[in-house]
């Protein structure tokens, strides 16, 4: 059974990456959110870890990258 994340979900996790003004880019793939950040420190990861649909999160080639479970799905309005 797939549960979806909402614009809630997604506007708590930009907060604890340190907010919009810290995120210098995001790109994805199936199961991964992958965050450049302006100021890494500024994450909080172990609040990250909390959320529902994460899996977890570490720091790779200088992204930030947050493992979202397979049987979530994102849904971002534009």
């Amino acid at each position: 059974m797939m549960s979806k994340i909402n614009q809630t979900d997604i506007d708590r996790l930009i907060e604890l990456v340190g907010g919009r003004g810290n995120i210098a880019t995001v790109s994805h793939c199936i199961t991964r959110l992958r965050f450049v950040l302006n100021q890494p420190a500024n994450a909080r990861p172990k609040e990250i870890e909390q959320l529902p649909m994460v899996k977890g999160c570490f720091t790779n080639a200088g992204q930030f990258q947050v493992v979202i479970a397979p049987t979530w799905v994102i849904t971002i309005k534009h």
